[in-house]
């Protein structure tokens, strides 16, 4: 005879609504919660129609909470975050948990904008102080996206689309930042949407150009490599600046595809140089957190055929600041297989020297901000002297940025500067100016370039 089987302890209805309409971890109602009570505070509302706000949180960077301390640590703060906002909501107020390290709250006596702003950064503020996590103490930063019914929506799904446009809006302009959605807001959300899907299908038709700058020897002007550099002309949209239409890229997640694609041309259009020329090639921020960003780059050189040992990538300060530890694993894995690398901008940053001391890089650029001041600001000279200097006995190579003129080409090479670029030199040229150019001053047999 078999055992009875077990009892289940029954669950009252009212206990199933309740975890229906609950977050599991938080304990905070979830956004069935949430659109319960926008559709309840609207209809209260309806014959006197009198405002309210909603908003959206978005914690700043908070899956690397999960990659390094682990699963429980990330729970842990999102309990924390949970408890935070709870103590922070005014009478009458709701706060719920979406997805991850969302969550939303309804704001019933904030009728406008800047009532939403002051909610804002006080939520803020409390978001910001550390979180204890037992050995260790972490802070983030919140992103913020209001939206004010009924003039952001009537209905929940179209009030939560203004909310979430406003957040991403939030997103683009960096961490911490506040957004109450506008009509201002949605047009630009639009045109950004139009030039996304512009770009994606210039991307998949092969239409984004590359340019390439020479980079030249100093002591006697010998070019020894150039630097490609995007560029994209829609014929419906014009010119769009590569400062506009990568940062795009980047945001909306398709930043691998295009710099797949410009590394491929500019890898095809340097095979035809002369082979002791070298190809440099931006990466962003994006890749520099991507693991697998050092071998893709290797699998686009394989398949075009150019030497590693002829590529250099330029990486920002603030790129490799963005993911430590990935972008370490990246730069290593490259300069194995014989990349170089190069550290672009540097002297911007907040902490260059510490870079240096923290990665191996291969080369320095010289922002061009203390390049164009070199004949008329002493500070600058004594930087860019002091620069060099150090990256001599570093044995890092340097070049300087933006040279414009003869001067400021001399001033850089009795300072002791190796290598430049600017418009003094050659302005970004297409692939076939860059060839002509070559086979017309480069000090070659012209055979090494057919």
């Amino acid at each position: 005879m078999n055992p009875p089987a077990p009892t289940l302890p029954l669950i009252s209805q009212h206990e199933l609504q309740a975890m229906a309409y609950s977050d599991p971890l938080t304990g905070l109602g979830n956004k069935y919660r949430l659109r319960d009570k926008i559709k309840l505070l609207a209809a209260e509302r309806a014959a006197d129609p009198a405002p309210f706000a909603v908003g959206i949180v978005n914690i700043d960077g908070f899956k690397p909470i999960n990659d390094l301390f682990g699963a429980h640590a990330g729970d842990e703060i999102l309990c924390q975050v949970a408890h935070r906002l709870k103590a922070c909501m005014m009478d009458g107020s709701i706060v719920t948990r979406h997805d991850g390290d969302e969550f939303a709250f309804i704001l019933p006596l904030i009728f406008e904008r800047s009532g939403a702003e002051r909610i804002g950064q006080m939520i803020k503020d409390v978001l910001s102080a550390p979180y204890d996590l037992g050995d260790r103490n972490v802070r983030l930063s919140s992103s913020f996206g209001f939206a004010i019914h009924p003039f952001a929506g009537e209905e929940f799904e179209d009030l939560m689309k203004s909310a979430e446009t406003a957040l991403y809006r939030s997103k683009r302009r960096g961490r911490g930042q506040i957004t109450v959605y506008s009509r201002e807001i949605a047009q630009e959300m639009k045109r950004a949407t139009q030039l996304e899907q512009a770009l994606r299908n210039a991307i998949i038709s092969d239409t984004i150009d590359v340019h390439f700058q020479p980079i030249v020897r100093l002591a006697d002007s010998t070019v020894i490599g150039f630097e490609a550099l995007a560029r994209w002309h829609d014929p419906d949209l014009g010119f769009v600046p590569p400062d506009v239409f990568v940062p795009l890229a980047e945001e909306r997640g398709f930043i691998d595809a295009l710099s797949e694609t410009l590394l491929r041309k500019a890898a095809e259009t340097a095979l035809s140089w002369p082979r002791e020329l070298f190809l440099s090639f931006n990466l962003s921020s994006a890749q520099l957190m991507d693991p697998s960003t050092a071998a893709n780059i290797l699998s686009s050189l394989r398949r075009v055929g150019l030497d590693p040992r002829r590529l250099e990538l330029e990486i920002t300060e603030t790129a490799v600041m963005s993911s430590a530890d990935t972008a370490q694993r990246i730069i290593s894995e490259l300069q194995h297989a014989g990349v170089r690398i190069s550290l672009d901008d540097f002297g911007t940053g907040q902490s260059s020297l510490g870079r240096l001391r923290d990665f191996t890089f291969d080369k320095v650029k010289i922002d061009r901000a203390f390049v164009s001041r070199i004949s008329t600001d002493r500070p600058s000279e004594h930087i860019i002297k002091a620069i060099v200097a150090m990256c001599d006995g570093l044995d890092l190579e340097v070049v300087a940025e933006g040279i414009e003129d003869g001067s400021e080409a001399e001033k850089l090479r009795v300072l002791g500067c190796a290598m430049g670029q600017g418009y003094f030199y050659g302005r970004p040229a297409d692939a076939a100016s860059t060839r002509r150019y070559l086979h017309d001053s480069y000090r070659v047999a012209s055979a090494d370039l057919n």
